[in-house]
């Protein structure tokens, strides 16, 4: 019996390894599909409005810098709708600066909700808004002046319903879990979110998303209750057949910082996975046109639990093997995970070198050595996030437990190699 289900463990996680490191390098299988993930170039024809959401909660010390930043685009139309909150009075102040500096460009909605959360901020900016085209960003996000002419471009050149950009977390040297932060982000959004979009059925990102302003009202906007409402919004806009192009442009990316402490990181985990439970089980994902879609979206939506748990499954796989009187087969195959697990520490190793060179940041021997030794204490922290996440689902726990940012990926370059 504890053969058997060693066996089947050890196979089941070998096969789960697989998958997660074949899709990370989707955008890495030839050159013309690297090629294809980047935005094309704009033509110099601005043809759609945009309404650009800023939900800002208790953001003090970094919304002007974002704000102003979104005021130096290159595109000619366009308005920033500042969101905040009825209770944030530091908050409104700087919003309300930047309104009275910049009229007809800027502009505040307050949210008045008692409970407050992102995609009830969001929601109560949406009558409001006037553009083509409504984009989120975060209230401490880096944007690159020309993003939205390439995005226009996008959206006519394709004929797309949504345009994810891309988003990458840049401070890997604030810490040891930093690293492994920022490394995902540049597989997820650098890679992973092109397979899904390939694959018609996309859980977009928080930010730096796109979405025709028509489809989103008659979508009604995004789901209030749910703690991962971008997710959703994808789930939902895909089983619709909605047209989802994805580009990641290291020239072009959103640019933010992880969370400042373990404890953040670890509640914002909580929330995806937990916000991923609840996407799940409301099942929008069941009205995919086809077998394979479903079954994408279903591994999808737990993937988070998978990953966490497999690396404590891997553990106790190992020590049943050495301690517990098996075959060598049997042995030999509770080790059969460490293959492909091993590959994956090789390519993040490649990615790291990757991603220090397309944003030109030093990367040190250290950092290798901490993104390799930092990898089963990374992995802990997943797994107890995704038990809390189950833990407050069932509880019915669902409110909002906020990233607080301090712009630390605004630290210059110099001080981030020294």
């Amino acid at each position: 019996m504890v053969s058997t289900l060693i066996v089947l463990c050890s196979l089941a996680l070998f096969a789960v390894a697989v998958f997660t490191l074949w899709w990370m390098l989707h955008a890495w299988r030839t050159p013309e599909t690297l090629a294809a993930t980047r935005f094309a170039d704009p033509d110099g024809t601005g043809a759609l409005s945009f309404s650009l959401l800023v939900p800002a909660r208790h953001e003090q010390e970094v919304l002007e810098h974002t704000v102003l930043r979104l005021l130096e685009s290159s595109h000619t139309d366009y308005e920033v709708i500042v969101i905040v909150g009825h209770d944030d009075p530091d908050t409104a102040a700087v919003a309300h600066r930047l309104a009275a500096a910049h009229p007809g460009l800027v502009s505040v909605v307050t949210d008045t909700h008692e409970k407050k959360n992102k995609p009830k901020a969001l929601n109560s900016a949406l009558p409001h808004c006037r553009g083509d085209v409504v984009g989120v960003f975060d209230a401490e996000d880096q944007v690159h002046p020309d993003l939205l002419a390439h995005v226009d471009h996008a959206f006519r050149d394709t004929e797309a319903d949504v345009v994810q950009g891309g988003v990458q977390l840049i401070n890997f040297h604030s810490s040891w879990y930093s690293l492994r932060n920022c490394l995902e982000y540049f597989f997820w959004f650098r890679s992973r979110l092109h397979l899904h979009a390939a694959k018609g059925f996309i859980p977009l990102g928080g930010n730096t998303v796109f979405v025709r302003t028509p489809l989103l009202r008659a979508n009604d906007g995004w789901d209030a209750d749910c703690l991962a409402e971008d997710c959703d919004l994808g789930v939902r806009l895909s089983s619709q057949g909605a047209k989802v192009v994805v580009a990641y442009d290291s020239e072009m990316v959103t640019k933010e910082e992880t969370p400042g402490s373990v404890v953040s990181l670890f509640k914002q985990r909580t929330r995806w996975n937990q916000g991923f439970l609840q996407v799940y089980r409301k099942q929008d994902w069941k009205r995919l046109p086809t077998f394979r879609q479903r079954l994408l979206a279903r591994y999808t939506l737990v993937t988070p639990f998978i990953q966490a748990f497999s690396g404590l499954l891997i553990l106790v796989g190992i020590a049943i093997a050495i301690f517990s009187q098996v075959s060598i087969v049997v042995a030999l195959v509770s080790f059969s995970p460490l293959i492909p697990m091993t590959a994956t520490f090789a390519f993040e190793v490649v990615g790291l070198h990757d991603f220090g060179k397309q944003y030109q940041l030093h990367v040190t021997f250290v950092h290798y050595a901490k993104l390799i030794i930092g990898g089963p204490f990374y992995q802990l922290i997943l797994a107890g996030a995704a038990l809390r996440a189950v833990w407050r689902e069932m509880r019915g726990r669902k409110d909002w437990e906020l990233t607080k940012h301090v712009g630390a990926h605004l630290v210059s370059e110099v001080e981030a190699t020294s």
